[in-house]
């Protein structure tokens, strides 16, 4: 399957209810209130968010007022055009382990359930492909099966694992894997960190013990810190976007399980938000379904494949 293929399949359930409002707006032939109404509340319920929402109804009404014969195709294209100005800089680009000193830390942070653990072996998988030398650190200690899940992705793809016991310091766990990288001469360590819920103070103060303890190895370190967002949870993503990044401080997005009930429109969303980049998205189960994100493969997979009219 490729690239786009998967982009358009994982965004499939939550493109339906935009696509649903376009097959009955192509069905009318012309922009009416009623069109725009279920226009408006499917990209509601898609999670695009209200600032995002109105601005893409302002501008087809304003369309509409100088052009009564508007049709899906001329919608489509401002709905484009508005989505595209707002995701304006959110593809990050990938340069990790290209660093002169290594090895480069990337912290993989997130509430419980977002897929931070098969992200990190993925995304360890994905980089060694492209050639770059990765080490994982199982951070996540707390999590009884955490660690094995971990090592059993790992083995499946070749990679290499630094673990402690359940229960162990995450930080001290954190500092072997640096260090075992550093011996080694690996470009990169993806540290795989514990879930925790962003409104628990304790929890938080353990991912800055992390990082502290990081930063007596290297003082850059980590590097980088990208949130692992679950898809399905919509907007609640940009509230633990938030207090994530003012506590750690987030670098990067990885957006997950894109490939089940997700609301695509969330990526949006936070990105308006926060504008912190967006470096991977998680399209379904196996290692080659963590792609990277692409503004154009997006909007072709959320929006309706209707033939664009320009609409200057």
């Amino acid at each position: 399957m490729g690239i786009f293929s998967k982009f358009k399949k994982g965004f499939q359930k939550g493109a339906s209810l935009i696509h649903g409002a376009f097959d009955t707006l192509s069905g009318k032939g012309r922009v009416d209130e009623d069109s725009l109404l279920e226009i408006e509340e499917a990209f509601y319920g898609s999670d695009f968010g209200v600032e995002t929402t109105e601005e893409i109804l302002d501008s087809i009404r304003e369309a509409h007022r100088t052009d009564r014969e508007l049709r899906a195709e001329g919608v489509g294209e401002i709905a484009r055009k508005v989505l595209r100005t707002t995701l304006e800089g959110a593809e990050g680009v990938d340069n990790l382990g290209n660093s002169v000193n290594k090895p480069e830390v990337l912290c993989l942070i997130g509430v419980n359930g977002s897929g931070k653990t098969t992200t990190c072996a993925k995304l360890g998988y994905q980089l060694k492909t492209a050639g770059r030398k990765v080490i994982l650190g199982a951070c996540d200690t707390f999590r009884a099966a955490a660690t094995e899940q971990l090592k059993a992705w790992a083995d499946r793809l070749e990679l290499e694992v630094v673990s402690g016991h359940h229960g162990a310091d995450s930080a001290a766990v954190a500092f072997d894997a640096y260090s075992a990288g550093e011996s080694r001469g690996y470009d990169l360590v993806i540290i795989d960190t514990a879930g925790r819920l962003h409104v628990k103070e304790g929890l938080m103060d353990e991912l800055a013990k992390m990082k502290r303890v990081l930063g007596k190895r290297n003082e850059q370190a980590p590097h980088h810190s990208w949130l692992v967002v679950d898809g399905s949870t919509g907007i609640n993503g940009i509230e633990q976007a938030r207090v994530f990044n003012e506590k750690f401080g987030i670098t990067g997005l990885v957006v997950t399980k894109l490939d089940g009930s997700s609301k695509g429109g969330a990526l949006v969303a936070i990105y308006r938000e926060l504008k912190i980049p967006i470096f991977y998205v998680g399209l379904g189960e196996s290692a080659d379904d963590l792609q990277p994100f692409s503004i154009e493969q997006y909007l072709d997979s959320i929006l309706p494949d209707v033939k664009m009219e320009s609409v200057n």
